[in-house]
């Protein structure tokens, strides 16, 4: 007599909304480091503030984000096991020496950088580009290694990262270059606030350019899911028309890319940096929605 027993395995999300605001906030980091460290090559007097602003930014977005790992774990204290038992087939312990590594080298950068030592600053700028776009493009590299999640497995998921950490970081750079155009320039004359005005448009094109290339690279994603297996074509339901559809077509798509690139490529509004402003914001919600609907929608749908 054959017996057949049955398991009631709940399914479980393993990953929360706080690794999504940790992937969310190493992006920032890392885009607003790179900026910084191209302004900075550059050698442009009117490049020099967005250069200071990122210094300062990139080092303290990156300290918080591994509050939120440290959040996400049952067991918080053990956190320095990870650098004391080493897997060097794991992505996460390269991970954890990067998290380590690139912070400081940001700190000793911004230091040389407001002491006016350019050229230290701009070795430390260099050496400090690779370190910021590997510590943001690991988190993406160890989504794709989840095997069977069909939302992750994909040899796009590092480089959608790094693409999308560089469009939330210019626009986070506008925002807060915005922020001291508006209210901290009263002294300066106006040659300089228009410099820093041009300077602003400038970097929102930018950040047009690169959330459509963005939103080229999910559209890519989302047309290998819809041309693949039941797996796949289940999860380009939940996003495009399931209950992530509001989240990842509403929020991340028309509102973080088709709105942004609307406002800074469209003549009326594109010369206003009131207009920039709004579509930098506009990202940031955006890539935030972005990395929630990878992350949360990504374990929606049970393994078999």
């Amino acid at each position: 007599m054959d017996i057949q027993t049955i398991y009631n395995v709940p399914h479980e999300i393993a990953l929360g909304v706080p690794i999504a605001v940790y992937f969310y906030l190493t992006g920032l980091s890392a885009g607003s480091f790179v900026i910084s460290v191209i302004s900075i090559i550059t050698g442009r007097a009117d490049f020099k503030p967005i250069g200071r602003i990122g210094a300062v930014v990139a080092p303290i977005t990156l300290m918080i984000a591994p509050i939120n790992l440290l959040i996400d774990l049952e067991q918080p204290l053990r956190f320095w096991h990870l650098f004391v038992f080493w897997n060097p087939q794991s992505p996460i312990t390269y991970g954890s020496f990067l998290l380590t590594i690139y912070p400081i080298n940001g700190l000793i950068y911004a230091w040389f950088l407001f002491r006016g030592d350019q050229k230290l600053a701009k070795i430390l700028g260099m050496v400090g580009i690779p370190l910021a776009i590997a510590t943001h493009g690991y988190t993406g590299f160890i989504l794709a290694l989840g095997k069977g999640r069909a939302l992750w497995s994909t040899a796009l998921m590092p480089t959608l990262f790094i693409v999308s950490a560089m469009v939330s970081g210019i626009g986070l750079m506008i925002a807060l270059a915005t922020i001291r155009w508006k209210f901290f320039t009263g002294s300066s004359t106006s040659e300089e606030r228009e410099r820093d005005r041009r300077v602003i448009l400038m970097l929102a094109k930018f950040m047009g350019a690169t959330a459509i290339f963005d939103l080229f690279l999910i559209g890519n994603d989302i047309l290998v899911l819809l041309t693949s297996k039941a797996e796949e074509l289940e999860v380009a339901r939940l996003i495009l028309t399931g209950g992530f559809a509001p989240l990842f077509v509403g929020v991340e798509i028309l509102l973080g890319g088709i709105l942004p690139a609307f406002l800074v490529f469209f003549p009326r509004t594109g010369r206003r940096v009131r207009y920039c402003f709004l579509a930098s914001l506009c990202t940031l919600v955006g890539i935030l929605a972005m990395r929630i609907v990878v992350v949360i929608a990504g374990q929606s749908t049970p393994l078999h």
